[in-house]
């Protein structure tokens, strides 16, 4: 009886060295591309501020006699004075106007985006996909072009130059309802809820109890971009009041801006209020980057 021959396994050839070199070229090169391009957006991003930090230290004339990125007389505290100072300290009240037109829209406005991309994944209802459509629509709408519209309609109801003009449209964000389903998605298996409505929860407290607990770092992370938008909103506020006292400090310091080309001693004003503006946005991503992060990573992974 013969014995049975097998074939021998075919080994793997050995690159060649000209194929080495090759591929060592391109990775080298995807490799400078991306950290180049890193490097290129964090300049784009950090040069500004960093140049805010050092434009706030100086006084009107060294803003005109020193280098961009170098320290004048030291005249920091001296300009945070005269911007706590000008006109009655009204710095504080656009600040905290803002403070509160962000807040009410981070708070609320992203809870009801949480509430409407969770029906819109957990729930069955005639028209979804049309509906959710209309909100796709919505994100590719640019904010600025709905305040015309917007405004119309607010002088319709009577609520121009009051807080309700700046409050009512920021309950409204696509972008967050889409990220909101996303989360949903990630986050809230529908096992859970099918437990829950056997003992006997109904929609209401199921998601209250269940579903927002779970999808919280995708809340918080809505929360903040809606945080962000409301802050650094200048044409919906800018047209809707026009009571000083009711303004968020993105409009005052444009107002300011005005008064800088007649004025000269206005310039340090208005940046050292554009420093002082952005402070209030490095502590909520600071404070809230625990949850942001972790929700960014699940939207990303879905």
């Amino acid at each position: 009886m013969s014995a049975t021959t097998f074939p021998r396994p075919r080994t793997a050839l050995a690159p060649s060295p000209l194929k080495r070199r090759r591929a060592a070229r391109v990775g080298f090169a995807s490799t400078f591309t991306v950290n180049a391009l890193l490097i290129l957006g964090s300049a784009y991003m950090v040069l500004p501020v960093l140049w805010l930090f050092f434009a706030s230290t100086k006084s009107t004339a060294d803003l005109y006699g020193t280098a961009a990125y170098a320290f004048g007389h030291p005249a920091f505290f001296d300009n945070v004075v005269a911007v706590l100072s000008q006109d009655g300290g009204v710095f504080l009240r656009w600040m905290a106007n803002s403070m509160f037109y962000a807040a009410f829209g981070a708070v609320f406005g992203g809870l009801i985006s949480v509430m409407a991309g969770y029906a819109f994944d957990k729930f069955q209802f005639r028209g979804k996909d049309s509906f959710f459509g209309i909100v796709l629509v919505g994100v590719l709408i640019p904010n600025t072009a709905t305040v015309l519209p917007m405004y119309l309609l607010a002088s319709v109801f009577g609520i121009t130059n009051t807080i309700w003009a700046v409050l009512i449209p920021v309950l409204c964000n696509p972008f967050g309802v889409y990220l909101a389903r996303v989360y949903s998605a990630a986050y809230v298996p529908a096992e859970t809820l099918e437990a829950a409505r056997v003992d006997g929860a109904g929609a209401i407290r199921s998601f209250f109890s269940l579903g927002l607990p779970m999808i919280l770092p995708g809340y918080v992370t809505i929360a903040l971009f809606q945080f962000v938008g409301v802050w650094n909103n200048f044409m919906l506020p800018l047209v809707m009041l026009q009571d000083q006292q009711l303004l968020p400090v993105s409009v005052g310091i444009s107002i300011w801006q005005g008064y800088a080309v007649p004025q000269p001693e206005f310039t340090p004003l208005v940046i050292t209020g554009s420093l002082l503006s952005i402070v209030p946005l490095l502590l909520a991503f600071i404070m809230l980057q625990r949850f942001w992060k972790s929700g960014l990573t699940a939207g990303s992974v879905k």
